[in-house]
């Protein structure tokens, strides 16, 4: 899987799509990672040519009873979760070398280091798994890292100029336009005031973001959105038109982003990340303080804004209470049949 001079101009020489994943109920399923790459062959197929980065974030402890946030997992998970990263590697390749030719991967160490520098604990090692064309990268870590350090472990590997960030447990539920946001992410590179260097996918709590609470109750907020929500369209084809809006907060649901951009304002140092933080949890609410104060050109983040804010993009599957479809679809039949039932009884007592 080469790429040509043409490729470099689309998402395929673009963007590197990077996994985060970790210990979850439906494993040794890929369910969860099978059906992120389902939703992109329904409605974004550029992005199953694009580079990928999967993250196998780990655990810290066995114990009896799993808090899996906290990297607590049971016996059978610890088990499940070795079977489980086997599994999503096999999927993987797979889907990248349908041919079933032999992929040969290089190993590397690397260290993901957080915290005081003077604490020899603030470190944990991963071992990286390579393809020889690095078109398909593994990271898997000897203990849990969190979301923060698993993405800042995979941008540092990264060789593209932007990445789309995706946690294993959200899914695309409508097409989304990657190539002509890319061109208007490089083309906005030089504009001093409305830079495009982060864009995020659409929620259903997002729907109607620019007239929600969160922006109307602040005048700069408010100002921002009113003279830069509009209709982006990539150099050369004013034909395209794609809908974007001021996003004020760094948001870890699917995104796009410029990996530079990335390291420099959620990592620029050690300090920035400890294990086991959530990007949004650490950096979200400083960007938004920032932005109020007239500093959005620093952060640069943006919502894809189709239908005027009516439409999401994105759906979560809430990974860590996932058992996979099949007992999903038990679990609210089961619920039916509960209502069903205290109707019937109540309809009884009548």
């Amino acid at each position: 899987m080469l790429i040509s001079m043409a490729d470099l101009s689309t998402a395929k020489g673009l963007l590197t799509i990077i996994i985060t994943t970790s210990v979850t109920p439906s494993a040794p399923s890929t369910e969860l990672i099978s059906s992120v790459l389902e939703s992109y062959r329904r409605h974004c197929p550029s992005l199953v040519g694009c580079r990928a980065i999967v993250v196998f974030d780990g655990y810290d402890r066995v114990v009896s009873e799993p808090r899996l946030k906290k990297g607590c997992v049971t016996a059978e998970q610890a088990e499940n979760f070795s079977l489980y990263k086997e599994n999503v590697k096999t999927f993987i390749i797979k889907q990248y070398y349908p041919d079933n030719q032999a992929v040969h991967f290089t190993q590397t160490q690397a260290h993901a280091e957080y915290g005081s520098p003077f604490d020899d604990q603030n470190v944990v090692s991963y071992t990286i798994s390579q393809s020889r064309n690095t078109f398909v990268s593994f990271i898997e870590p000897s203990r849990r890292l969190g979301f923060g350090l698993a993405v800042r472990a995979a941008l540092r590997l990264c060789s593209t100029p932007y990445v789309w960030v995706q946690q294993h447990d959200w899914i695309l539920t409508s097409s989304v336009p990657i190539e002509p946001l890319l061109q208007i992410m490089q083309t906005s590179e030089s504009d001093p005031d409305a830079p495009v260097k982060y864009v995020c996918l659409p929620a259903v709590r997002m729907l109607k973001y620019a007239v929600s609470a969160e922006v109307i109750r602040f005048p700069a907020l408010r100002k921002l959105t009113s003279e830069l929500k509009c209709d982006y369209s990539p150099k050369g084809q004013p034909d395209v038109k794609i809908p974007l809006t001021p996003l004020f907060f760094w948001h870890d649901k699917p995104h796009i982003a410029c990996t530079e951009h990335y390291l420099a304002r959620v990592f620029p140092s050690r300090l920035a990340m400890l294990r086991g933080d959530f990007i949004e949890d650490k950096i979200g609410q400083r960007a938004r303080t920032q932005m109020k104060e007239g500093l959005f050109a620093k952060w640069a983040t943006w919502l894809y804004y189709p239908n005027e804010g009516k439409e999401v993009c994105s759906k979560h599957l809430h990974g860590r209470t996932y058992q996979g479809a099949e007992k999903e679809a038990e679990k609210i039949a089961l619920k039916r049949r509960q209502r069903e039932d205290k109707m019937a009884s109540g309809e009884t007592r009548e």
